[in-house]
């Protein structure tokens, strides 16, 4: 758009650049159903299908080449029946490795196949401005133009360490996706590895500067780590915090609680203390909130115990606020701090949360 409305702008982001905007509620349902069809037809084509986030999946389509011809031909043949079969446009980027795939689908928009080829990715991507390479986010990219970094190609040419010393484990990760050694395997879509933690994260529209505004992030996070666990049956021994900074500085911090359970409440007890304990000495801009040490969820029977009584109390208020989430929506029930700051607590952490690729980070 003129007024610089770019798709993935968060409301809050969109209202600042076009104050006379206006929001049509999404229909959550059929987007969804749509994905889902769309995945239906790749599965057509491969059985390596690796979902990201709701609407991209990566493919491996290096085995079909022999029945459904080159990797473009394949690129073209989805397109075409995802606008036939569906009445919606597709773009497919169609690379070497999932990180210029990802970049060549979002380069020509709504509807193209781009090739990214591993003789000449240089040409293609590294003129490129920086914010284009996966997980440069506006943080990330701010701090980069610091240093003189504009470009995928001024990446490459920047000392690794360097950007290990600015930006931690993620500026050597950037580095090599910058310079094509991405190596992440596509997952098969029947394949379910064991899950070893639970967790959500989220960036700030703003800088988190009291306690307030803390716990309401962390309230947020903590509903849908607690939500997950009882959606897979789990119950946690360990929780574990990261924080963010204004500058980009992160760690995280861990704590075990008395009793292993998946409530809200013990959830942000435990996380709050953690932030308190370590408490950054500049403003935050990012949370993450992530059960570990899961264990399965036995059979519930009533204690006499006083702690583990009160512990299922909360269990069965949670589940309640479950179904009225599920049949109403999931701002249909809120806790009463959430209503002094509608934009931190406006994010709905069921379906705006990030799913990183797992692979990207078991190297």
């Amino acid at each position: 758009m003129a007024l610089g409305v770019q798709t993935g702008d968060p409301l809050w982001l969109a209202k600042q650049k076009c104050p006379d905007i206006i929001f049509a509620p999404p229909h959550y349902d059929r987007y969804l159903q749509f994905s889902q069809m769309a995945k239906e037809i790749y599965t057509d084509y491969t059985d390596q299908v690796e979902p990201f986030g709701l609407d991209e999946c990566w493919l491996d389509v290096t085995g079909s080449i022999g029945l459904f011809g080159s990797g473009k031909t394949i690129g073209d043949t989805l397109r075409e029946r995802i606008k036939k079969e569906l009445g919606i446009t597709a773009s497919v980027g169609v690379s070497f490795n999932n990180v210029f795939a990802k970049l060549g689908s979002d380069l020509k928009k709504p509807d193209a196949t781009t090739m990214v080829l591993p003789d000449q990715f240089w040409e293609t991507v590294w003129p490129l401005p920086v914010s284009e390479l996966l997980y440069v986010g506006k943080a990330t990219h701010q701090k980069l133009r610091k240093y003189g970094i504009r470009t995928i190609g001024d990446l490459t040419l920047t000392d690794v360490r360097f950007l290990e010393q600015v930006l931690g484990k993620d500026g050597v990760m950037l580095w090599q996706f910058a310079n094509g050694l991405d190596q992440s395997p596509v997952s098969n879509i029947g394949a379910k590895s064991m899950i070893k933690s639970i967790g959500n994260s989220t960036t700030a529209p703003r800088d988190l500067v009291s306690d307030d505004d803390v716990k309401i992030t962390l309230f947020v996070l903590c509903e849908s780590v607690s939500a997950r666990m009882r959606e897979y049956d789990f119950v946690c021994r360990t929780v574990q915090i990261g924080i963010r900074d204004n500058v980009l500085c992160s760690y995280e911090r861990q704590g075990t609680m008395t009793y292993p359970n998946r409530t809200v409440k013990n959830l942000f007890d435990q996380s709050f203390s953690l932030f308190q304990l370590h408490r950054p000495e500049k403003a935050v801009r990012s949370l993450s909130v992530r059960a570990c040490q899961l264990s399965v969820m036995g059979n519930e029977q009533l204690s006499l115990f006083p702690k583990e009584f009160k512990l299922q109390k909360l269990e069965r208020l949670d589940k309640a606020v479950d179904k009225l989430q599920e049949r109403y929506g999931y701002f249909s029930v809120r806790r009463g701090i959430m209503l002094t700051d509608r934009e931190l607590s406006n994010l709905d952490p069921k379906r705006d949360h990030i799913i990183h690729p797992v692979g990207f980070f078991q190297k």
